[in-house]
């Protein structure tokens, strides 16, 4: 791999710590991201929607912050209000989000998962 994993999430997920270290123990090189302090980049986020096939496989619907959501937020109809209700709600965003070298891109952490995209 030539180019490093970009992995984006929550430095205090701990989903985020064990897919970050898991990478470090194979020697991938991964650039992490927290996306709090780096809001990701709304032509990413659409992109990234498409690719895993659709908005409702980017953003988290079990997680509290959805559950709080009032019922009329639950419903976006476009991906501006999508992008909108992320860029309110970024833990919204199902984590680690994995942008692999070859471009395919992955939400969640599975050795299994990982392992099929390094090769090992």
């Amino acid at each position: 791999m030539n180019s490093p994993i970009a992995l984006y999430g929550l430095a205090k997920c701990s989903t985020c710590v064990k897919a970050r270290q898991w990478l470090a123990e194979q020697g991938a090189d991964a650039a992490f991201t927290d996306y709090r302090e780096h809001p990701l980049p709304p032509d990413g986020l659409a992109q990234w929607s498409r690719e895993l096939g659709g908005w409702e496989k980017l953003v988290n619907r079990a997680s509290m912050t959805w559950r709080n959501l009032p019922a009329e937020r639950k419903l976006p109809a476009s991906d501006e209000e999508w992008l909108a209700l992320i860029a309110e709600f970024p833990a919204l965003v199902r984590r680690p989000l994995a942008i692999w070298p070859d471009g395919a891109v992955t939400v969640g952490f599975t050795e299994k998962k990982y392992r099929e995209h390094l090769g090992v």
